[in-house]
């Protein structure tokens, strides 16, 4: 009985610690097209994986347009990233996708297939089965100049 306790206290104990560290790093195990702007990356594929992964899931899609270049983008991430809440929110009920505009790749076949982009980074959300609900920058989240986070969790909440 005391070894069946310790044995469940050890693995419990690894599992919290694994999930500190992935916490740090990437809590929910995400590809590739929902951690980094890849030139590289062929953005129709990714839209196909991330849609049939958001139906598996019962999730929507957020798409993100932007680069390594944007500025916005990079304070976006580390917004994301630094507060918990606004993070747990994005990930249990979207399916993010990064999709790169830059000059070794702007993606302009893609693009093409969504409405127009004033700026950036840009935010499409679509259901899972790909049809658009929302359109736009989040300059509407900010708050004396930076986001906000009670308005980006009404945000997220009102698209979920």
């Amino acid at each position: 009985m005391i070894f069946r306790f310790l044995l469940i206290l050890a693995v419990l104990s690894g599992l919290s610690t694994s999930t500190l560290a992935l916490d740090d790093i990437n809590p929910f195990s995400l590809p590739k097209y929902s951690t980094e702007y890849d030139p590289d990356r062929d953005p129709f594929e990714d839209g196909h994986n991330a849609l049939a992964y958001a139906k598996q899931t019962h999730r929507k899609v957020m798409i993100e347009v932007g680069g390594d270049w944007c500025r916005w983008c990079h304070i976006l991430d580390e917004f994301i990233n630094t507060h918990p809440k606004v993070k747990m929110t994005l990930h249990q009920n979207y399916v993010l996708l990064k999709v790169n505009v830059s000059d070794a790749n702007n993606n302009e076949k893609f693009l093409s297939t969504m409405p127009r982009i004033d700026g950036y980074p840009h935010v499409f959300i679509t259901d899972n089965q790909g049809s658009i609900q929302f359109s736009g920058d989040l300059s509407p989240l900010l708050e004396n100049g930076k986001f906000s986070e009670q308005r980006f969790l009404e945000f997220l909440n009102r698209w979920k």
